[in-house]
C-alpha cells in the first residue's frame, strides 16, 4: 500500500488543480471549434493541443533551457519557445515568408487608395495601447504587445510580444487568433451599424489587370521604403515581401512552393503549439488576462470601425465611390475580413462582388500592423 500511495502521488491525477482542469477543457474547446466548426483550424487546432498537454501536471514540457541544468533536461515547448521566439524570434518571420508567397498584391496595386483604408484600420492598435496604459496594470512594453492585437495579426502579435513582453506571449497570441477566428461574428454587427443599406449596395468598378512588372516593382519599392523609415520592421516586412516576389517572379516555382508548404506549415505547427503551451493555468487565471481580453475586443472593434468611417470620409471627395464595407478589411485578418466584407455586400445586393476589392485594404493592413510593430520596437527598445 505505501508503494501504491507513493505511485499515485507521483501521477498527474493526484496533482491536477481545478485551474488546470479548466484549461484542459479550454484546450478541448479549441480543438472542437477547429475540427467540428472549421474555425481557423490551422491555428486553433495546434493551439488547443498545446493548451491541453501543457496543463497536464508534472510533464515539464515548458521548462526552459536556461532554467534547466542542460538542454537535455529542458522541455520540448521550453526549447521551441526559447529558440523560436524569445531568443531568436525566428518563427513569426518564417510565417510571414509563407504568407507573402501566398498573397496577391494585385488589388492593392490596382486601387492604391485602399492603402489608406489599411492605415486607418490601425487605429485599433493605438486605442488598445493607450487603453492598456490607462488601466495602470501594464508597463509600456506590455501595452504595446496588447495594442498589436487590434491589428488582428497573429504573427505580428507573437513577434512583438516575444520581444517586449514574453511573459504575456501566450495570452496576447491566443486572444489575437481568437478574434481572427471570430471575425465573421464580431465584424458584421459593426459593419451594419456604421453603414446604411444604400452604402452597402455600392457596386465598385472591376479593377484593372495588373502587370507582372508592377507586381514585382511595387512590393520591392514598399519593402525598401518601409524598412528605411521603420528599420525594426525589417524581419517581418522583408520576409513578407521576399515571399511575394519569389511568387510573382514566376522563375522559382520550387522556392515558392517551399515557402508556402515546406517552411510555412512546419513553422505554423511549432509556433501554434508553443503559443498554446504558454497558456498554463497559473498564467491565465489572473485579472490582467480578462482586461487584455476586453482591450483586444475593443481594439479590434475600433480598427474595424476606423476603416469603415474612413472609407465613408473618402467618399465625400471621390467620384467613383468606395463601398465602406471594404474598409473593415483594413485589419490584418487575411483573408477572413475580406470574405466578411464580400458576404455582407452580397447580402445587400447579390450582384455585388467585393472580395477582390477588399483584398486591397486587407493586404495593406498586414503591412500597416508590421510597420506599427516596428515603430513600437524602435521607440521602446531605444528608450
Amino acid at each position: 500500500m505505501p508503494e501504491f500511495i507513493d505511485f499515485y502521488e507521483s501521477t498527474g491525477l493526484a496533482n491536477i488543480s481545478w485551474q488546470q482542469a479548466v484549461m484542459v477543457l479550454v484546450g478541448l474547446g479549441f480543438i472542437f471549434l477547429a475540427v467540428a466548426r472549421n474555425m481557423e483550424p490551422y491555428e486553433l487546432l495546434p493551439i488547443g493541443l498545446g493548451v491541453l498537454v501543457v496543463n497536464l501536471p508534472l510533464t515539464g514540457l515548458t521548462v526552459l533551457p536556461t532554467a534547466a541544468s542542460g538542454v537535455q533536461e529542458a522541455g520540448i515547448f521550453g526549447i521551441s519557445f526559447h529558440y523560436g521566439l524569445a531568443f531568436w524570434n525566428i518563427l513569426p518571420p518564417l510565417m510571414f515568408l509563407g504568407l507573402g508567397a501566398g498573397t496577391d498584391f494585385g488589388p492593392m496595386i490596382a486601387n492604391p487608395k485602399t492603402l489608406l483604408l489599411g492605415a486607418a484600420a490601425q487605429i485599433g492598435i493605438f486605442a488598445a495601447f493607450w487603453g492598456a496604459l490607462a488601466t495602470g496594470l501594464f508597463t509600456i512594453p506590455e501595452a504595446a504587445a496588447i495594442g498589436i492585437i487590434g491589428g488582428a495579426d497573429g504573427p505580428t502579435t507573437i513577434f512583438i510580444s516575444a520581444k517586449l513582453a514574453p511573459d504575456m506571449l501566450g495570452i496576447t497570441a491566443v486572444i489575437a487568433y481568437s478574434y481572427v477566428a471570430t471575425v465573421a461574428f464580431i465584424q458584421p454587427p459593426l459593419m451594419k451599424l456604421f453603414t446604411t443599406k444604400r452604402e452597402r449596395e455600392i457596386e465598385m468598378k472591376p479593377l484593372r489587370d495588373v502587370s507582372r512588372s508592377e507586381k514585382l516593382i511595387i512590393p520591392t519599392f514598399i519593402m525598401i521604403v518601409v524598412i528605411l523609415i521603420v528599420p525594426r520592421s525589417a524581419p517581418l516586412i522583408s520576409l513578407f515581401m521576399i515571399g511575394n516576389i519569389l511568387k510573382e517572379s514566376g522563375v522559382v516555382p520550387r522556392l515558392t512552393q517551399a515557402a508556402t508548404d515546406v517552411i510555412l506549415y512546419p513553422a505554423t505547427i511549432f509556433l501554434m503549439l508553443t503559443i498554446g503551451a504558454q497558456l498554463e493555468a497559473e498564467r491565465v487565471f489572473d485579472v490582467e488576462t480578462i482586461v487584455i481580453l476586453v482591450l483586444g475586443l475593443a481594439a479590434f472593434s475600433a480598427g474595424t470601425t476606423g476603416g469603415i468611417l474612413f472609407a465613408k470620409f473618402m467618399n465625400l471627395f471621390l467620384k467613383d465611390k468606395i463601398n465602406p464595407l471594404i474598409g473593415s478589411a483594413g485589419v490584418s485578418a487575411v483573408p477572413m475580413a475580406a470574405r466578411t466584407s464580400h458576404h455582407l455586400g452580397q447580402e445587400a445586393d447579390p450582384k455585388n462582388f467585393l472580395l477582390y476589392h477588399a483584398m486591397g485594404p486587407n493586404t495593406a493592413g498586414v503591412i500597416g500592423s508590421a510597420a506599427v510593430a516596428g515603430v513600437f520596437l524602435a521607440l521602446i527598445q531605444s528608450g
